[in-house]
């Protein structure tokens, strides 16, 4: 499509919804164009749930979950139904676990007090727990077809190479409303999903694939001849570094000793290894019970958003009338290492490999 084409009002949207319309991709929550076309409506619980995996999540690690969780639970009502430690268990490796909290809160309000049918207004879909400005924009415009300035970090990149911006300075509220300027007022969940894709699939941040762009002729980062410099990369501080120690005691009988963690804070309300705070590493701290502790080589590391852990592993075979001060045993046909949080995979897999020396 030529550029005089995309002068025309709508021109952006109409070249745009082309590209979709040949090039979507296939997500097992999307209702694709084909489809749509058919009138086909996308299911609003499939597009709320995974508009929260994908919060801080990649596609390839959404997808997964996702569907485990539809299989699991098919609708709204059955999460809602589900016990938390079930859920909690189902979330654990996906991580920011605040999110799996509020997912079960959110999906109670709505099957309890709203007959299972979500809001269609962003100003009622925000009041949702862990529904925020752009999950709501994306809720509305996906799940209910209401024009909506959805705007990510993907879709942030789009609109400053289109503009040609050296930097993502510009606010959050001038990127939705440049957003808002280019959304259609027909198809806009198709649109939204579009620029969504040609973020993830073309307008990449390294490499991008300008000759498959429907925008390519008036991008004006792609006629500077250097689209990939566009926009320059933000400075971001170094993370804080906690040294940590986790404690794996494993009884005679093969139970090992897990605890809950605190249902605020980091990991909270998962099941994890004992062990010294996250947050004060160097507070005083004692072991969970007595024992002869062997300290595992090596570190485990695990980068989280704001810090970077690295925990000593502790490891000890105890008695099996051992009486810890904290944590309880779980019968080893009971443990699933999988229904743990990421890095508490980790420290098992050390461990485990001490262990069975």
């Amino acid at each position: 499509m030529g550029q005089s084409r995309l002068r025309e009002p709508g021109g952006h949207a109409a070249a745009l919804l082309d590209w979709y319309d040949r090039c979507a991709r296939d997500l097992p929550w999307r209702v694709g164009p084909a489809e749509r076309a058919c009138g086909v409506r996308p299911d609003p619980y499939h597009v709320w749930l995974s508009e929260i995996m994908l919060q801080q999540t990649t596609v390839r690690s959404a997808w997964r979950y996702f569907e485990e969780f539809i299989d699991r639970w098919p609708t709204i009502g059955d999460l809602a139904a589900a016990a938390d430690d079930d859920v909690m268990a189902a979330w654990a490796g996906l991580g920011y676990y605040a999110r799996a909290r509020n997912l079960l809160k959110t999906a109670r309000i709505v099957a309890q007090s709203r007959g299972g049918r979500f809001p269609e207004k962003e100003s009622e879909l925000r009041k949702l727990p862990g529904v925020g400005t752009y999950t709501a924009a994306a809720m509305a415009a996906i799940a209910f077809d209401r024009p909506a300035a959805v705007v990510d970090g993907n879709v942030k990149r789009v609109l400053a190479r289109l503009d040609g911006l050296r930097t993502l300075s510009t606010t959050d509220h001038d990127f939705r409303e440049r957003a808002r300027q280019l959304t259609p007022t027909a198809r806009p969940g198709d649109y939204v999903q579009a620029v969504m894709d040609l973020g993830a699939t073309v307008c990449r941040p390294r490499a991008p694939r300008c000759a498959d762009c429907p925008w390519e002729s008036c991008c004006l980062a792609r006629l500077s001849g250097s689209p990939e410099s566009y926009p320059g990369r933000v400075s971001r501080l170094p993370k804080p570094v906690h040294r940590c120690l986790a404690y794996v005691a494993v009884r005679a009988d093969g139970a090992v000793l897990l605890e809950k963690r605190p249902e605020s804070g980091l990991l909270g309300g998962m099941l994890g290894w004992p062990g010294s705070d996250w947050a004060a590493p160097d507070e005083p701290h004692a072991p969970p019970c007595d024992a002869e502790w062997e300290t595992v080589d090596g570190e485990v590391r695990h980068v989280l958003t704001h810090l970077d852990l690295r925990l000593t592993v502790q490891v000890a075979q105890v008695a099996g009338d051992c009486r810890p001060c904290k944590g309880d045993f779980v019968e080893r046909a009971l443990f699933e290492p999988r229904h743990l949080p990421s890095v508490m995979q980790k420290v098992w897999r050390v461990a485990e490999k001490t262990l069975n020396k």
